[in-house]
């Protein structure tokens, strides 16, 4: 597992820009730092990935570079992870995507079940797979939509890469998923009765797409 906060960096500058209450008023620049987290974690898988060396003809003769074999195909969890994916597709601008509808739907006890609506992929099968998410709460949906592709798809390699994760979020998944690659932002180690992380950020999709009129949390 890969914490981006261990590591004294800009990156740290992004999240705590996006933890601050008062700059979060602003959408653009929320979703903006998403972007630009993505942006950083893209750099960081990349070095993990294989390289081949190819020959290119410059204006003055050839230069040999080693580049990407196979560019990861990029999936991300609606909606909230949109700015997050936008990021991660700026680096790995020739991989293709994947869209996944999976959200919280509010039970009348008082509780949440995870619901999902649809899967949009390309073909996945021998394929590096990195799926997004800026909130890694209870893991649930991260959970259920990996497994969703892992059921279709012979996928080579997956990762997970979270903004904010909870220490119970991260242990969901690697006790689901022990394939999984994790990049993470930074761990708390609370969450309240409604599974929101604390100190967290709050909600990530009403803070970049401004506030939905139900209580289905996506």
């Amino acid at each position: 597992m890969f914490i981006l906060s261990q590591t004294s960096s800009i990156a740290n500058n992004f999240l705590a820009e996006l933890r601050d209450a008062q700059i979060q008023t602003d959408s653009m620049r929320f979703r903006r730092n998403l972007e630009r987290l993505g942006e950083i974690f893209a750099y960081e898988i990349s070095k993990t990935l294989s390289y081949t060396d190819m020959e290119f003809e410059t204006p003055l003769g050839t230069a040999i570079i080693p580049v990407i074999q196979q560019h990861p195909v990029l999936a991300t969890i609606l909606r909230a992870g949109l700015p997050l994916h936008q990021g991660l597709l700026n680096f790995f601008d020739k991989s293709d995507s994947a869209f996944i509808a999976a959200y919280r739907q509010t039970t009348k006890g008082g509780g949440f079940t995870i619901q999902k609506e649809y899967v949009s992929s390309p073909d996945l099968n021998g394929k590096i797979v990195i799926v997004s998410d800026p909130m890694l709460a209870t893991g649930k949906s991260m959970v259920l939509s990996c497994r969703e592709l892992l059921e279709q798809y012979d996928i080579k390699q997956i990762h997970v890469v979270s903004i904010i994760a909870s220490v119970e979020g991260v242990e969901h998944v690697k006790a689901n998923l022990p394939r999984a690659k994790l990049w993470i932002g930074d761990i708390d180690e609370e969450m309240t009765t409604k599974a929101y992380i604390v100190p967290g950020l709050g909600d990530a999709g009403d803070l970049a797409f401004g506030a939905k009129e139900d209580n289905v949390q996506i």
